[in-house]
C-alpha cells in the first residue's frame, strides 16, 4: 500500500507543487538506508513517524480528490469556493460561500470577433448555456437549482452578455437570451446586484439595447419568479451574506468596496464620491463604464480576496486624473492573497501603486482578447521591485498571437482551463485547480499549493 503512494508521489499525473513534501520524505528514506547499523534503531522510529505523516497526507489528498487526473470533489461545508469559469468569451465567476450561499458574478458572452479567443468548450452551444451547465453541475444543491446572488459589475457584453441578431428570444418572449438573461431563463436568481438600480441613469444614461434587453429581463423576473433586486451599495458588509449558516463561520465577510464612483472610506461603512459632478465634466470626459464598476472584497479568517470588474488605474494620455479609480480602491482593500485582474490585465489596469499595495501570491484572470494582459502589465505583475517573493499567475484562456509577442507568458502557471480556488475551513490554506474545459469531464489537469494565507 505505502508502494502504491510512493509511487503515485513520483509520477508524472502528480504536480510537484503540491507533493514537495513528499519528494523531501523520500529523500530521507534513502538517507536512512544508508546509515550505520548502531544508529539504524533509534532512526527507525523517527523514520516511521515521518512514513506515518507522509501516507496520512497523501490519503486525506486522495479523499478529497485534489489529484492531477481526478474529478474535482463537490465542494463541502466550511470550504469557501470559487469558479472561474472558462468559456473564451468573458467572464463568469461561481462563488460557493462556506455555508453553501451561492453567488454568480459576471456571466458574459462577447461577440465573434478577429480578436476574440476560441470559444470553450466548443461552439455547439451558447457561454450562457455552458456557464448554466457548469453552475449546475457543482451547485452545493443541484436539485434545487437556484442562485443566492448574481451581481453584474458594470454593463459590458464579457459581463454581462452581448446582443446579435440570432440572440434567441427568451419563453415569455419579453427579452432575449444572452449571458445573465440565458442564466435567468434557466436558473432561479433570488437577488440580483447591479451598480444602478432601478433608474439607470447614473452617473450618466444608459441607453445601449443590452442594458433595456436586461431591464426587461428583470422586470420580468421579478413579476413572475420573485426575483429581488437591488443597487449595490459601496460601504456595506450586510448587503451579500451568508444564508444558510452564517453563524457557523463569523470569521466570513464580502465587503462593499466601490461602485459608480462612490468608495468606501475604510471606516464603519462610510463612502465617499470619487468622480466630479458628472455637470461639470464635457461630454467625452464623463465616467465611462468601466470606471464605474463594481469592487469588492471577501475575507474569510485570513484569506483576503480583491475582484474590481474593469476597474482603470488611468494610464490614459491626458485623461483627469480621477479615471484613476484603482488607487483610491486600493488604499482600503489592502493586501490580499488573491486579486483578479482588472479589466483583464488591459493596459489601463494594474498600475503600479496598486499593485505593490495589493502584493498578492496569486492572480487570477479570465482572458478573451488579444489583449489580455498588455505585455507591460504583465511585466508590472512579475516584477520583484513593486513587491517581494513569490507570486503566480493563472489565466482562463490565452491567445496564441498574444503569445508569440509577449514573452513573459511562458512564465505564467496556468492559460488554459477553468481556475478554481479552494480555500480551506477557516481560510487558513488555499489550493488552486485547474479543470479541463475541452469538454464536461471537470477533470482536474493541474493542482497548484497549498499556499498559506497571510
Amino acid at each position: 500500500m505505502l508502494y502504491k503512494y510512493f509511487n503515485a508521489a513520483h509520477s508524472p499525473r502528480t504536480h510537484t507543487n503540491e507533493h514537495g513534501a513528499v519528494f523531501a520524505a523520500t529523500d530521507v528514506l534513502t538517507a536512512e538506508a544508508q546509515g550505520t547499523p548502531r544508529k539504524r534503531r533509534g532512526r527507525f522510529r523517527s523514520l516511521s513517524a515521518i512514513v506515518l505523516a507522509v501516507f496520512l497526507a497523501l490519503c486525506v489528498n486522495q479523499a478529497e480528490g485534489q489529484a492531477v487526473g481526478e474529478v474535482l470533489p463537490r465542494w463541502a461545508p466550511g470550504t469557501l469556493d470559487i469558479h472561474r469559469i472558462s468559456t473564451g468569451r468573458g467572464d463568469a465567476v461561481l462563488y460557493i460561500f462556506p455555508d453553501g450561499t451561492a453567488m454568480l458574478v459576471d456571466p458574459g458572452a462577447e461577440t465573434e470577433g478577429p480578436r476574440v479567443t476560441r470559444q470553450r468548450p466548443d461552439a455547439s452551444r451558447s457561454p450562457g448555456e455552458w456557464v448554466v451547465r457548469y453552475v449546475q453541475h457543482v451547485l452545493p444543491h443541484p436539485s434545487e437549482s437556484a442562485l443566492d446572488y448574481a451581481l453584474l459589475t458594470h454593463f459590458h457584453a464579457d459581463h454581462m452578455g452581448g446582443l446579435v441578431s440570432s440572440s434567441p428570444p427568451s419563453r415569455s418572449g419579453q427579452f432575449k437570451l444572452s449571458g445573465i438573461t440565458e442564466v435567468g431563463e434557466h436558473i432561479r436568481i433570488r437577488k440580483m446586484l447591479d451598480r444602478a438600480w432601478p433608474d439607470y441613469n447614473s452617473p450618466v444614461p444608459l441607453t445601449d439595447p443590452m442594458v433595456k434587453n436586461y431591464q426587461a429581463f428583470l422586470a420580468w423576473q421579478i413579476r413572475h419568479n420573485g426575483m429581488r433586486v437591488e443597487r449595490f451599495q459601496p460601504g456595506r458588509n450586510d448587503q451579500i451574506v451568508m444564508l444558510h449558516a452564517p453563524r457557523d463561520y463569523p470569521q466570513f465577510e464580502v465587503r462593499n468596496v466601490a461602485a459608480s464612483g462612490e468608495i468606501w472610506t475604510g471606516v464603519g461603512t462610510a463612502t465617499r464620491q470619487h468622480f466630479p459632478p458628472v455637470e461639470e465634466a464635457p461630454p467625452k470626459g464623463r465616467p465611462t463604464e468601466n470606471d464605474c464598476s463594481i469592487v469588492f472584497r471577501i475575507r474569510y479568517g485570513n484569506f483576503d480576496y480583491f475582484a474590481g470588474g474593469d476597474l482603470p488605474g488611468g494610464e490614459d494620455d491626458g485623461a483627469p486624473s480621477w479615471h484613476d479609480v484603482e488607487t483610491p480602491v486600493a488604499k482600503v482593500v489592502g493586501p490580499v492573497d488573491v486579486n483578479v485582474l482588472n479589466h483583464h490585465g488591459s493596459a489601463d489596469a494594474e498600475n503600479e501603486f496598486f499593485v505593490r499595495t495589493l502584493r498578492p501570491r496569486v492572480h487570477v484572470f479570465s482572458a478573451w482578447s488579444t489583449s489580455h494582459p498588455d505585455a507591460c502589465v504583465l511585466r508590472r505583475l512579475l516584477s520583484t521591485r513593486l513587491y517581494p517573493g513569490a507570486r503566480d499567475i493563472f489565466a482562463t484562456n490565452m491567445s496564441d498571437a498574444n503569445k508569440l509577442v509577449v514573452p513573459e507568458l511562458s512564465k505564467l502557471k496556468s492559460d488554459q482551463g477553468h481556475i478554481v480556488i479552494r480555500v480551506a475551513e477557516g481560510g487558513d490554506t488555499y489550493r488552486i485547480m485547474i479543470l479541463d474545459d475541452s469538454a464536461e469531464t471537470y477533470r482536474i489537469i493541474a493542482v497548484h499549493g497549498p499556499y498559506e494565507s497571510r
